[in-house]
Formats: C-alpha cells, structure tokens, sequence
C-alpha cells in the first residue's frame, strides 16, 4: 500500500473495555436480524416460492426461477456496500448501521404481506425481486460496518474474537429462521405451511428488529474513525471506494477468494441440500432443516472458539485449514447424501458448516479491515465482501442446480465445485504474506 494512506494500520491506544462491548454486542444484534431475514428467504424460497409466485411455469423451472430470486438479493450487496461505504466513511458508522437494519426489516415484514401469483399476476414475482432487491442493498452495508465497529473499538490482540459476533450472529439468524420455519410447519402441517404459514416467519421479523435498533441507538461511534477520520477530514478523497482500488487492489482478490470455502460449503449444505434432497432423493424436507438447525447451534460455541485460537495462533492458518477440511470433505458428503444414511450426512454436515466454514469466517473480519485504511475501510472491505457473495454466494444454489440438471440428477459437478473453491481459499491463504497485526504472542 501507498503512503497515501491516512493511517492504515492505526491502533488507538485509548481502548475502552465498555465501549468494544457495546460495538460487539450491537453488531452481534444487527447481524442476526440480517441474517434471520436473508436467509429465511432461501429457506422459503426453496420450499414454497416455486409454487407461490412462479406456479405456472414447469416445476423445473419454477425451482430455478424461484433460486434465482435468492441470488438478486447478492446482486444488490455490493451497491449497498458502495452506497453505505461512502456514507460510513464519510458520516460515520453508526448512522448506516442503524439504516441497514431498519431496510431489512421493512423489506422482510413487505414479502410476508406479498400477495399470491393468483391474485395479483406477474405484478407478485416483481414484487418479490423488489423486495429481495433491497434486502441484498441492506445486507450489502451491514457487514461492513457491524465489522468495523467491532475490530475498531476491540483490543489488538482479540479482534479476531470481539468481531466474532458478527458471525456468531450469522448462526443465530440460522437457527432463528430455521426453527421458526420449522415451528409453523410443525403446528400447522406442510400444505398449510405452502398455503399461507410461511408468512408468519417474515413477519415475526419485526420484534428482532425494533430489539436490534434499540441496542443501535446506545452505540458509539467507532474509535478508529472518530481518531483518524473525523480529524483529518479536510485529507479525504471524495469517493473512498476509488481510493479503497487504487490503493490495494490485490485486497478484493483476496477477500473474494478466502470467502470461497466459507460461501459454498455454507450454501451447498442448506439451501441447495435442502433443495436437492426432497427433489431428487425424496427425503422429508424436515431433516435439512433440522440439520440446519444443528448446525447454526454449534456455530455459537465453535466460531468464537476458533478466532480465540486464531487470535493466539495465527488467522491464516486458520482459513488454510478450513479450506483444506472443505475440500476433502466435499465428496463424502454428497455419497452420504445419496447413501441416505442420517448419521453420515450429519457428521459430513457438521464438518463442513462448522469447521470448514466457521474456522475461516472466523477471521474475516479483522483480515478483511484490515485489507484497507480507515478512512476508506467500510467501502473497501465492504464491497470486497459483497462482491465475493456474488461470485460465491447468490447463485451458488442456481449454479448447483443447474450442475446437477447437466450431470443428469448426478451430484458431481456440484461436489467438484464445492472442492476447487475450497482449494482455492486454501491456498490464497497459504500464499498471502503474514500480515498487519497477526498475532503476536504465538505459541
């Protein structure tokens, strides 16, 4: 990086226990509104949008157009990376923070309002992409922000554990949209559930976010930001993501390859497996969804724990791990899916969701923003971040569908595409140089 940078890796000295608290524990509560809303879609989608909102299309297709949906609200993240980034960056980070989280629970509570295809025609499926549309703008500026607030006001030697929150809220928002999506089925049957329960969930979403804009009002501002760039506000380029490429362009390189393993392995065991397994081996829709359930409980305990280990022993290694794991583990899941021995698709499940995938989100967030200097921070890694969830997220159950559709129903493309991706986070970590602030007590 240039020596245009205002301070890239400037570490305020002043740190305040309470303060990083409060930043972890507000970007802890608006991740798992976030996430609750997003990824309650995919769940849905998968299961009732097809028939919903796209009835009068083959069913194949209904199931593509449906998972199509999901990835227009990746599309949207890197615009709501953009445009939030620059306000952040400019104005603060509280005050995006505090809009992202009031746009995903309005755009959440809308979809469950939705009227059907019968009702309203083609006017539904537009709707429905709106609304997706500006759930992925909302997501695309919460990550970066609830990130900063949390490595920003953290001690040096534990960000890769304070910002764990905003992952940890990650698994939360899983267990949330998937246990409600299972609550209502279970009280009120499947075909009720099509019919019109499926609702209940998005509009529940409403109590998560007036808890989460509360806790956002108490926030404080970050202490990197209020040091380095409210002071020196008179030095900052007008666009801060221009700035953001042309001071470290390797830097989006890297954040979209190491989100590879964590993207895929996370999307290939719920929304596609969810997917797949009722459409092609015919198993009961409740088995993924409870395995996802398993999966997001154990995240709470095993993200935290390895950016603990991370912290100590090195956060690439951790991510060079992860990848490692991911890969050799891509095939065997899918034999076990196959198989349909229940045991041997909940311990390759568990495997790749949780160590794979929880070992590198582990450290994402101090790597990542720390990629950028903090004036230009929130868009860099911001947009870095969302552009990876296109290139490995969004669409990742529509390309494995469609893989699947090429291979004949077979499921092998879908398992090389999951190996080559964590191959890939693998070795862009092993290949990174050691750098800024890894840990410095090693042992």
């Amino acid at each position: 990086m240039t020596s245009n940078t205002l301070n890239n890796n400037h570490h305020p000295n002043n740190y305040d226990p309470q303060r990083a608290k409060k930043a972890a524990l507000s970007s802890f509560a608006g991740a798992v509104v976030d996430w609750y809303d997003f990824l309650l879609y995919g769940l849905v989608a998968a299961l009732v949008f097809k028939t919903q909102f796209f009835p009068s299309i083959d069913p194949n297709m209904g199931t593509l157009a449906a998972l199509a949906t999901f990835g227009v609200g990746f599309l949207f993240r890197p615009l709501g990376g953009i445009v939030f980034g620059h306000y952040g960056d400019k104005l603060g980070r509280k005050k995006m923070l505090f809009l992202t989280v009031f746009l995903m629970g309005a755009a959440t509570v809308l979809i469950g309002l939705l009227p059907r295809f019968h009702q309203i025609g083609w006017l539904a499926p537009i709707l429905l992409v709106t609304l997706r549309a500006i759930q992925g703008f909302a997501v695309g500026g919460e990550w970066g922000g609830a990130a900063l607030m949390a490595v920003e006001n953290a001690p040096q030697e534990k960000k890769a554990f304070y910002s764990s929150g905003v992952q940890i809220g990650y698994g939360v928002g899983l267990m949330l949209a998937t246990g409600s999506v299972s609550l209502v089925m279970a009280l009120l049957g499947e075909e009720a559930f099509i019919e019109w329960g499926w609702r209940v969930p998005f509009i529940l979403s409403s109590i998560l976010v007036v808890i989460a804009m509360w806790l956002r009002k108490e926030q404080v501002e970050s202490i990197e930001f209020t040091e380095v760039v409210q002071k020196n506000a008179h030095k900052l380029k007008t666009f801060p993501i221009v700035q953001a490429v042309k001071e470290n362009p390797k830097g989006f390189f890297f954040i979209i390859a190491l989100r590879l393993a964590e993207l895929l392995s996370m999307y290939l065991v719920t929304t596609f497996a969810l997917n797949y397994s009722t459409e092609h081996l015919h198993m009961d829709s409740k088995v993924f969804l409870n395995i996802t359930l398993l999966v997001g409980a154990i995240s709470c305990v095993s993200i935290p724990f390895f950016a603990m280990m991370a912290d100590r022993f090195g956060r690439r290694r951790m991510c060079v791990l992860g990848g490692l794991i991911g890969a050799v583990c891509a095939f065997p899941f899918f034999m076990a899916l196959e198989s349909g021995s229940l045991l041997w698709i909940v311990i390759f499940s568990i495997l790749l969701a949780n160590l794979a995938h929880d070992m590198v989100v582990s450290v994402h967030q101090p790597i990542f923003t720390e990629l950028f200097g903090t004036e230009y921070r929130y868009s860099g890694a911001g947009v870095g971040y969302q552009l990876a969830s296109i290139v490995g997220g969004g669409f990742t159950p529509f390309i494995a569908a469609s893989l699947t559709t090429m291979n004949g129903g077979g499921w092998t493309y879908v398992a090389i595409y999951l190996t080559l991706g964590c191959l890939l986070t693998a070795i862009v970590a092993g290949m990174m140089k050691a750098h800024m602030n890894e840990p410095m007590h090693k042992s």
